[in-house]
Formats: structure tokens, C-alpha cells, sequence
């Protein structure tokens, strides 16, 4: 058998895998265990709760998929302080590990859209993660001002993924405005956070899974005292900076 062979041979099998394993068993999983949370907010609400089902639900479905989840720079996070984070997104694989294996509670700031989305959407509503109409000027406003509030008043931590959408062929695209807005608005600092290896696992726009290696890398965070609103240009280029510096190494 030809390399050629061998490598389109492995291909084919990590795809019926994908469709008769991977698929099915992680959508069950995050079934069981979204309405298990959803109980859980109802019944008992409590932080620490959804933390652990947050830490639960990432590591069983990448576990599922084969892949395994390193952290470097957790020393850069201060226990007590609250921040914008600032990820970059190339696979759907990037909730997981961040839900996983970032040592922190936080809420997502994300596309209105996932709440039509089965299970995720409830998850979304009843845990009290804020979600933004991307077509509506005026709702990302009112959105960015609501969020920015519940970060000052609520000593909340808030991830965002400031490429607006996840990065067609893994590379890095330019950053949005809306982290460093909302930061500056809040006066909380931006927590830079690169993710490699997530777009090998599962490529955007992708339904097949392939066991690999990922690293979650946390960077020094980015202060925003002294920062007006007019200022987010700059400070968006410094944190699309730091995460391109994360992603290379």
C-alpha cells in the first residue's frame, strides 16, 4: 500500500468514525448533561454548580472526540479580579476546551442565533450568558452597554471571540472592536487567550473529527485604566497582538 493510500485509507475510517461514533455519543452527552444543568439552575442556582458541569461537558465531548487538552500561563489569571476575555475561534472544538479547561467562571457573549439551537440555546438563556443580533447596530449596543453593567456590577468575567465568527482556514483574523469596547466600558482588563490545535480536531464548517493535541495559552492580561471609548482602535490591535504572539508560540 502506497503512503497516498494509507493516509486516504485513514482518512475514510476517521470519517465513518466521525458519523457512527464521535457524532451521535457527543450529542447525547451534551444532551444528558445541558439538561442535567438546566435542573440543576432550576432547582439549586449556584455558580460552582454550572462551573462543574461547564469543566464536565468540555472534557467528555473532547475526550470523545480524542483529543487531548494542555493549559500553559494559568499563573497569568488573577482569582480575584474579573476580565474581558479576548479568544481566538477556528472550530466549534474551541467552546469545548475553553468550557473544560479555563480556571475560571465566565459567561459568553454570543451570536443570538445559538438560541434556536436545541440544548445549547436553553443552556444559553437559563445560565445567564448575553447573546448579540450581529444585524442590528442598535442590539449590539444595547448589548455591549447591558454586558459592560453586569461586569462592574456582578464582578462578572465575560469571553468573547473578538473575529466575530470562526476563522475559515485556522488563521487569525483581524479583531472587531467589541472586546476592547466592552472592557473600556466596563474598566476591566482584556485576558488574551490563544487556542491551537482546535481547527485540526474539527475544521470549521466541518463534521469531521480527528483525534489530536491542544494547547490553551493564557497571556499576561491587558489593563484598560485610563482608556476612553475612542481609544478601543489601539487597544483592539494590542490584544489581536498578544493572541498572534500566543498562537506562535
Amino acid at each position: 500500500m502506497s503512503a497516498f493510500q494509507s493516509v486516504l485509507r485513514t482518512n475514510k475510517l476517521s470519517q465513518l468514525r466521525s458519523w457512527i461514533w464521535t457524532i451521535p455519543v457527543a450529542m447525547l452527552t451534551t444532551a444528558v448533561l445541558i439538561t442535567a444543568a438546566v435542573a440543576t439552575i432550576l432547582l439549586a442556582p449556584g455558580g460552582k454548580r454550572q462551573l462543574w458541569f461547564h469543566h464536565k461537558w468540555g472534557a467528555a465531548v473532547l475526550g470523545i472526540v480524542g483529543a487531548k487538552v494542555s493549559v500553559v500561563g494559568v499563573d497569568k489569571i488573577d482569582q480575584l479580579a474579573n476580565y474581558v476575555v479576548a479568544a481566538n475561534h477556528a472550530s466549534l472544538m474551541d467552546i469545548c476546551v475553553l468550557f473544560g479547561w479555563l480556571p475560571m467562571p465566565f459567561k459568553f457573549l454570543a451570536k443570538r442565533e445559538l438560541l434556536n439551537v436545541p440544548f445549547i440555546g436553553w443552556y444559553l438563556r437559563r445560565d445567564g450568558h448575553l447573546t448579540v443580533d450581529r444585524k442590528s447596530l442598535r442590539s449590539s449596543i444595547e448589548t455591549t452597554n447591558e454586558c459592560a453593567r453586569l461586569i462592574r456590577e456582578k464582578r462578572l468575567s465575560v469571553l468573547i471571540f473578538p473575529e466575530g465568527t470562526r476563522s475559515p482556514d485556522g488563521q487569525l483574523q483581524r479583531f472587531r472592536d467589541g472586546a476592547a469596547f466592552l472592557a473600556i466600558q466596563s474598566g476591566v482588563p482584556v485576558l488574551p487567550v490563544g487556542i491551537v490545535g482546535a481547527c485540526d480536531v474539527l475544521p470549521a464548517r466541518s463534521s469531521w473529527f480527528m483525534p489530536g493535541k491542544i494547547e490553551l495559552r493564557i497571556g499576561d492580561a491587558i489593563a484598560v485604566e485610563g482608556l476612553i471609548a475612542r481609544d478601543r482602535a489601539g487597544l483592539t490591535a494590542r490584544v489581536e497582538q498578544s493572541v498572534r504572539d500566543l498562537l506562535a508560540g
